[in-house]
């Protein structure tokens, strides 16, 4: 199957929200070795003044993939997700995530360009808080091998 070039400018509703916990977070930074207090201790990130234990920068994947989720599910896009190759992945934030966030991202499909049998997805995730207030920017590329590679 050939991926649908009519993605490119197509959008993906909010997702369903994300509880952002505490426990989450510091799960998260041990995954990816963030030491810093403040992802751990609630004390440690009142004294740089957030209201909660602050998330490493590259939580904003977790809510950014549920998104992603949706171009991958979606039958009209004609993507095999076992001929995905992740490209590029790149965050604009705008503020800290921190414990107690309910976030949810809209998906964009930014660019869809035809690479031999395949093509390379550009899909951006505007994460806000459920109140409006946006908190990410994720951007990522995909690589959809095609059937000959």
């Amino acid at each position: 199957m050939t991926i649908n070039p009519d993605l490119q400018g197509r959008s993906y509703p909010a997702t369903a929200v994300y509880t952002v916990g505490r426990e989450k977070i510091r799960e998260f930074a041990h995954a990816v070795k963030a030491t810093h207090p403040a992802h751990f201790d609630a004390e440690a990130a009142a004294a740089l003044g957030h209201r909660d234990v602050v998330a490493p920068p590259t939580f904003a994947i977790i809510v950014a993939q549920q998104a992603d989720a949706q171009l991958i599910n979606d039958p009209e896009a004609g993507i095999d997700f076992t001929r995905v190759v992740h490209a590029d992945q790149r965050f604009t934030h705008h503020r800290p995530i921190v414990a107690g966030d309910e976030l949810v991202a809209e998906l964009h499909v930014d660019q869809v360009r035809a690479m031999g049998g395949g093509a390379m997805i550009t899909t951006r995730a505007e994460i806000s808080t459920v109140e409006g207030e946006k908190t990410a920017t994720t951007t990522s590329s995909i690589l959809v091998r095609g059937e000959d590679q």
